[in-house]
């Protein structure tokens, strides 16, 4: 069911490789409540993907750019605004990739230069993102920016390693950039830190099957779904949360504030 509770609104949303992508199923929703929008992704992850089906789908141009490039992200924006004719009022930040992760490297044993490739693509991106649109007066008052992150930023799972720093870099900055642009233009800033969920990233990374099965146990309301995550961002790109600024929303079915669940007691006493 639409609400047109983006009705009007332009925006840009990074990171929608495939159709289990939370980006991929938020640009569908965005676009069923009234959004007109701007699709982009690295060129690699464009060819790895199926971003030009989704493009279709909702009528959307995509734009590519690198996250990690000044250059690329100001291409980004001035031809956003062309083909958008105005200002971006929403910006989703959905972007990570550890190649640590991906190589099998331990957290005591990690390569430096993938890690600072790791808190590149995966943090100060998310403050690229906002310091040029920032700069080319591209991002509208009362706009929102939304990047994910994960609770791992705050608590300890080995199997996430070097993204677990590379989240807290991206809380940090939604907090002190978020702080700047409220000032000046009371554009709001923050991330959700998602259950677990069956996304392209996130099952390469290792034992992610049973950590998804152990969130399932934990949390009082489940896993919340891709499809759920995506009907909370927008509600954050929506005129209905314009006082949610600086915060990292949990959204994950309670398990953040689970000390400990029925379900796992019971598997603890078989």
């Amino acid at each position: 069911m639409s609400y047109g509770l983006l009705k009007g609104k332009k925006g840009i949303i990074s990171g929608a490789l495939d159709e289990n992508s939370i980006a991929w199923k938020t640009a569908i929703k965005a676009h069923e409540e009234g959004a007109q929008i701007v699709l982009t992704n690295a060129p690699i992850a464009m060819r790895m993907g199926k971003i030009n089906e989704l493009a279709e789908q909702i009528g959307a141009e995509i734009i590519p750019a690198d996250a990690t490039s000044v250059e690329d992200l100001e291409n980004l924006y001035t031809k956003s605004m062309e083909v958008l004719d105005g200002k971006m009022d929403f910006v989703l930040h959905s972007i990570g990739m550890s190649p640590n992760i991906r190589k099998g490297r331990a957290y005591g044993d990690l390569n430096y230069d993938w890690f600072l490739k790791s808190i590149d693509i995966s943090a100060l991106s998310f403050h690229k993102f906002m310091q040029v649109g920032d700069k080319l007066g591209a991002l509208n008052e009362w706009g929102s920016v939304v990047g994910l992150s994960y609770i791992a930023a705050q608590k300890t799972f080995p199997f996430y390693t070097d993204m677990a720093d590379a989240k807290a870099v991206l809380e940090s900055i939604a907090r002190s950039f978020g702080y700047r642009l409220g000032k000046s233009k009371k554009i709001r800033v923050n991330t959700i830190s998602q259950s677990p969920t069956m996304t392209t990233a996130g099952s390469g990374i290792g034992g992610f099957d049973s950590f998804f099965d152990f969130a399932e146990k934990m949390s009082p309301l489940g896993n919340a779904t891709g499809e759920n995550c995506a009907d909370y961002i927008v509600s954050l790109f929506s005129d209905l949360t314009r006082m949610v600024t600086m915060q990292n929303l949990y959204h994950d079915g309670g398990y953040s504030s689970t000390g400990i669940s029925e379900e796992i007691i019971e598997m603890m006493q078989k």
